[in-house]
C-alpha cells in the first residue's frame, strides 16, 4: 500500500541525495588529483616492497582513523578479494598497551611506544590523520623515521604536520567535513590492498585473478 511522500520523507530523501552527491564529488576531485593517485601507486609499490623483503606493516589513527587502520591490517593479514598468504600487518589497537602507556606516559605516546618497541628498519608505518594534526600519530611517524622505517601518511590536507614527516603523503581534500575524508581514505586503504596483491601474487594467484 503506498502513502503519500511527507514533507519529512523529502526532507530525508534529499539530505540522503546530497550525501551522495558529495560523495561521488569527493571520489571525482581525488581521481583528477594526479599528485594523490601517483602517491598511492608509489605507496602500494613501497608496502608490496617491504612485504617482499620480509618486514611488517604497522597502521595507527584515532577514532574512525584507528577503525580504518584496523580495517587496513586484517585486510593485509587475512583476506581481500583473492586467496593468498597472509601479509604481516598490525594496527596499533591494543586496549591494554593503549591504556598503559596513555596511563603511564600520556596519550600522546600511545602509537611512538609502540612503533619504538616493535618497528625495525625496512619496517612501515601508516599513520591516518584526517587534520595532519593528531599529536599521536605525528608522533608515531617520528618513532618510524628513528626505526628506519617508512612513513605512508594519509591526510586530508596537504599543509600539516604529518605531511612534514611523510615519506610517502597521500592527501584527500574533501571540503569542510571529516566523514568526507575518512569515506577517501578507506577507498585509499582498499586500493593499496589491491596493489600489494597485485605485485605480490604468484602466477596461481594471478591466474585465478584473470579467470
Amino acid at each position: 500500500m503506498s502513502r503519500v511522500a511527507t514533507g519529512e520523507d523529502r526532507r530525508g530523501e534529499a539530505i540522503v541525495a546530497d550525501a551522495l552527491a558529495q560523495a561521488a564529488e569527493a571520489l571525482a576531485s581525488l581521481r583528477a588529483d594526479t599528485a594523490a593517485t601517483a602517491a598511492i601507486v608509489r605507496g602500494g609499490e613501497a608496502v608490496a616492497r617491504c612485504l617482499r623483503a620480509g618486514g611488517r606493516v604497522f597502521s595507527c589513527g584515532n577514532g574512525g582513523s584507528l577503525c580504518d587502520a584496523m580495517h587496513f591490517a586484517e585486510e593485509l593479514t587475512g583476506r581481500f578479494r583473492g586467496d593468498r598468504p597472509g601479509y604481516a600487518a598490525t594496527a596499533i589497537a591494543d586496549p591494554g598497551h593503549l591504556s598503559c602507556v596513555a596511563n603511564d606516559f600520556g596519550f600522546d605516546q600511545v602509537f611512538s611506544r609502540y612503533v619504538e618497541a616493535h618497528g625495525r628498519r625496512g619496517d612501515i608505518l601508516v599513520a591516518i590523520s584526517t587534520s595532519g594534526t593528531s599529536p599521536n600519530v605525528v608522533a608515531a611517524a617520528h618513532a618510524a623515521h628513528a626505526a628506519d622505517m617508512t612513513v605512508i601518511a594519509l591526510t586530508g590536507r596537504v599543509d600539516c604536520a604529518l605531511a612534514d614527516v611523510a615519506d610517502v603523503l597521500i592527501a584527500t581534500p574533501a571540503g569542510r567535513y571529516s566523514d568526507r575524508v575518512q569515506e577517501l581514505h578507506i577507498k585509499v586503504l582498499h586500493t593499496l590492498i589491491e596493489l600489494v596483491e597485485h605485485h605480490l601474487a604468484g602466477p596461481a594467484e594471478r591466474a585465478a585473478g584473470a579467470a
